[in-house]
């Protein structure tokens, strides 16, 4: 069919005998607004209409397939609306015809056309003229379907309209508004002054006076108040108005809008908690980091740093996981004991941050306490077996360790080691792990065994005590990890703290997923 939204109109007068004078009718209707087209009929033999021809059109004349204006003219209707000889509407066009009647109405049209919408409704005003038809109309359904969207919106948007007419005192409520007071619509609108008297006690003044200058001098309103609704919920509504005003300025109309902002509330009331929530915590983060950064200071020598001991040279490297905590579950000791021998130990507390600290310590301390009173190696990681698994407060805290005495009389170093990585040696261009029958991680069993293994350090030999997170990556075998370490080793044996340059080669940012802990030893 046809599809414009413009007002309707027609060429006046003319009996269905007159002869047509298109030229007369396409001037007169390129002066219209809207769709309107002139449509002579074609008779057959017999006198009878077979067909209407579009010989004028105005300008804006839209038909439903989309085609305007000079582009209707010559179409004939049957050929261009297909189905259209078995409406009322065709019905129609013979009726005028025939008895010089004119005929408005609604019309329900479906197409036979593919492209082009199915079903459509019509306003459509047929008119005799000049022995032919005007025929003009509005689109329905568009104006329907904008009705349904603008209700669609107003309703997921929680808002609705609202119009006020102060000299007739007529109030009018879209449907949502109703929603969003509760209000039943058969008791029908508030007005402005009926609502503020709802709002939430704190709130009336501020209502109150944004209204009364809405009222009296037309000052525009824009205000979130709490109204509570007749089952006591509260709800948190804006208003927004603005009126039209008379010749003297004093207002005449309102219109404005309502909109339920309870759910914008709520979230904002808990991003702020949220927000409350984290600062908190991150107060709390700065201070573990604080106490922490100061327990360094008290549980460990400086990170990085070279000793002499007893004729050796131990270099040390300590990287903690945790970015701007100098502590973590990784941790070293290298002194010198009352007798001269020099005890070197590295450790690793399975976890982070505080907890792992506190048994760090508790293993460091234990352990060096031990060694000065001349305890034996095996029996020193035995003892600290037995104090994890009946500390309460570390139970089920797991270590690994290995802890190594070097006595300078005889340049022998005894070792042993539980659940840690095997020590390495770089001895004349050759890097090779010391063997040992090793023993379990620490915590984890109550019946583990540790034995001790020597080996004699030479002048020029380089030994390698770490902890995991120097060689193991994601998703690669630990063997990987300790070849790389050995290479890298010898391609480092000729620098002056290789240690540093072992670490940088190895270790990267995005690899990285553990504590690091090395010491570094050399005659």
């Amino acid at each position: 069919m046809t599809d414009h939204d413009e007002p309707t109109a027609q060429v006046p007068g003319g009996s269905p005998g007159a002869g047509p004078h298109p030229a007369a009718i396409r001037e007169i209707l390129a002066a219209l607004p809207g769709s309107v087209v002139f449509l002579r009929p074609e008779r057959g033999p017999d006198g009878g209409v077979v067909d209407f021809r579009l010989v004028a059109a105005s300008p804006g004349a839209l038909d439903i397939g989309g085609r305007d204006g000079e582009r209707l003219l010559g179409l004939g209707v049957l050929d261009t609306y297909p189905g259209i000889e078995s409406t009322d509407l065709w019905r129609d066009y013979l009726r005028v015809l025939r008895d010089g009647s004119v005929h408005e109405g609604v019309v329900e049209y479906e197409e036979k056309a593919a492209g082009i919408p199915h079903r459509s409704r019509y306003r459509v005003r047929v008119a005799p003229c000049q022995g032919g038809l005007i025929v003009s109309w509005n689109r329905l359904d568009a104006e329907e379907r904008e009705q349904r969207r603008l209700a669609l919106m107003q309703r997921l948007g929680r808002m609705g309209w609202v119009d006020r007419d102060l000299v007739g005192g007529v109030i009018t409520w879209s449907d949502e508004v109703y929603s969003i007071f509760e209000r039943d619509r058969s008791l029908g609108p508030l007005t402005l002054e009926e609502l503020s008297a709802h709002a939430v006690a704190g709130d009336r003044p501020a209502v109150e006076d944004a209204v009364r200058r809405l009222l009296k001098i037309g000052e525009p309103v824009d205000h979130t108040f709490r109204v509570r609704l007749p089952g006591r919920e509260v709800r948190h509504v804006r208003v927004v108005a603005e009126s039209e005003t008379d010749v003297e300025g004093r207002p005449v109309r309102l219109h404005g809008f309502f909109q339920d902002l309870t759910a914008a509330k709520e979230a904002e009331q808990q991003l702020m908690e949220q927000r409350q929530a984290a600062v908190a915590h991150g107060s709390l983060l700065a201070a573990e980091r604080d106490l922490a950064a100061r327990l360094q200071d008290t549980l460990l020598p400086a990170p990085q740093q070279t000793l002499d001991l007893a004729g050796l040279t131990v270099d040390v490297a300590y990287l903690p996981l945790q970015e701007g905590l100098s502590l973590g579950g990784d941790w070293y000791s290298a002194i010198e004991l009352p007798d001269g021998t020099v005890l070197l130990v590295v450790g690793d507390v399975a976890g982070h941050g505080l907890d792992a600290v506190a048994t760090m310590a508790l293993l460091r301390f234990t352990a060096k306490g031990m060694a000065i009173t001349g305890t034996a190696l095996p029996a020193v990681l035995a003892n600290l077996n037995t104090l994890l698994l009946h500390t309460p407060e570390r139970a089920g805290q797991t270590a690994t360790m290995v802890m190594a005495a070097y006595r300078p009389a005889t340049s022998r170093l005894t070792w042993v080691r539980a659940g840690h990585p095997p020590p390495l040696l770089v001895r004349d261009g050759r890097a090779r792990f010391l063997p040992s029958t090793g023993g379990i991680l620490l915590g984890a069993v109550p019946t583990a065994r540790y034995e001790a293994s020597t080996v004699d350090l030479l002048p020029g030999d380089h030994l390698y005590l770490y902890t995991d997170g120097l060689v193991e990556r994601p998703g690669e075998p630990i063997d990987e990890g300790l070849a790389r370490l050995a290479g890298t080793a010898l391609a480092h044996v000729d620098v002056a703290r290789p240690l540093d340059g072992i670490v940088r080669d190895l270790i990267t940012p995005h690899t990285r997923r553990d504590d690091i802990c090395a010491l570094h030893i050399s005659r």
